[in-house]
């Protein structure tokens, strides 16, 4: 494990500076992959408590691992954003800024005087992106949404868990999924301003970012009038798609077309007949008699021990997996023999992260410190050209922590 690069100017957001008004996932996860990149991330919290998600757990030396998760290589400055003076104080944060993300709830920003005809009116060039629930009009403009409840409302949840439970996914995609388009939106808005000198305000939606991840699984509804079902480790469209027994354990197979359905008999099976049995020979064969020919492939899966089975898929290039839990993902050896472990600093002693998934072959991206709340507020205020004084000041007011 090595330390990271530090930033420099041959990353590619050096000089883009980035104003944050953002808490839980999906606003953090799009301004972590713009500091990754190099861009100066001033992320404002909240006097006290800051960003909600410090709280949800302790589970990285105490500090939440959400929170270590998501903002990394930011400065963060806490104040009270309820105060005139506050406020004033994010509004010339914003007038120097590149690139303004904020996820508050709905209607928050607005009434902070931190709407987008104020701040672009304040500074053209500015990229405003509000990220909302469900969108800035329509029946559900105010309501609140958390990742569940989006993966819920878009029916995410229905597509997903055993044929006999529906559950949401195991990690907040909705959130993640509204976050990437986040940053793909203020990276296009970027390219589009040096060409353009124009800013931008953007609007993206965990409810529209989900629905477009659900395009499969939509058209069939719209064409076929057809739910697709749960379904499990397998594939509603693809078959064999699924966890196979060994001798000793499971292999997951996942045969994507007719071609490699025959390689699966003649090289891994040795049985080149299976794949002329005609309740198997296209894929739409085999969708149909699904439940025949798992275990036609389980029959022969179970003769081969894990290692023996994963060695024939390989050397037949046939798709398949091992089924891993998170020990498994964390000694994974696609990690460590490439190399992909960092150490990022905390308040609390360096911790353990992955290098960002974005590789630059000239260049290292950055992995910043996590911030304590409020550890940049001196530095930041400085840079708006307040002496220690008035700092000090706002300090005592309790206007900024």
């Amino acid at each position: 494990m090595t330390q990271s690069s530090a930033p420099s100017s041959d990353l590619p957001l050096a000089g883009v500076r980035v104003v944050a008004l953002e808490q839980a996932v999906a606003a953090p996860l799009a301004t972590r992959h713009l500091a990754d990149l190099g861009a100066e991330v001033v992320k404002v919290e909240r006097l006290g408590e800051g960003d909600f998600a410090r709280a949800y757990d302790a589970s990285v030396k105490g500090l939440a691992s959400h929170f270590v998760w998501l903002n990394r290589g930011k400065e963060s400055i806490a104040l009270d954003l309820k105060s005139a003076e506050g406020r004033a104080l994010v509004l010339r944060l914003i007038d120097d800024a590149d690139v303004f993300v904020q996820n508050l709830a709905p209607g928050a920003a607005d009434r902070l005087g931190l709407d987008v005809e104020t701040l672009t009116t304040r500074n053209p060039r500015l990229i405003a992106v509000g990220l909302t629930g469900y969108g800035t009009s329509g029946p559900r403009r105010d309501r609140k949404a958390y990742d569940m409840l989006v993966q819920a409302e878009s029916g995410l949840v229905s597509i997903t868990g055993t044929p006999h439970e529906a559950t949401k996914t195991g990690i907040p995609t909705s959130d993640i999924a509204a976050g990437m388009y986040v940053f793909s939106s203020v990276l296009s808005a970027l390219y589009r301003r040096e060409r353009t000198g124009l800013g931008a305000v953007i609007d993206v939606s965990m409810f529209d970012a989900t629905v477009e991840w659900l395009g499969h699984p939509m058209y069939v509804q719209l064409y076929e009038d057809r739910q697709i079902p749960r379904m499990g480790l397998s594939h509603a469209a693809i078959a064999p798609y699924d966890a196979f027994p060994t001798t000793d354990g499971q292999v997951l197979i996942g045969i994507q077309n007719d071609r490699g359905w025959r390689l699966l008999c003649e090289q891994v099976f040795g049985d080149p007949q299976l794949a002329l049995d005609p309740r198997f020979v296209t894929n739409v064969d085999r969708v149909g008699h699904r439940h025949e020919l798992d275990a036609a492939v389980a029959e022969r899966t179970r003769r081969m021990t894990t290692a023996e089975l994963e060695q024939a898929l390989a050397t037949a290039g046939v798709a398949a997996a091992q089924i891993n839990d998170m020990s498994g993902l964390v000694e994974h050896p696609q990690l460590s023999e490439r190399d992909r472990w960092r150490e990022v600093g905390t308040e609390v002693g360096p911790v353990r992260a992955v290098l960002p998934p974005m590789n630059f072959r000239d260049v290292e991206l950055a992995m910043g410190d996590v911030p304590a709340l409020g550890q940049h507020t001196s530095d930041v205020l400085s840079r708006l050209s307040l002496s220690d004084d008035e700092i000090g000041t706002l300090r005592e007011r309790q206007t900024v922590q």
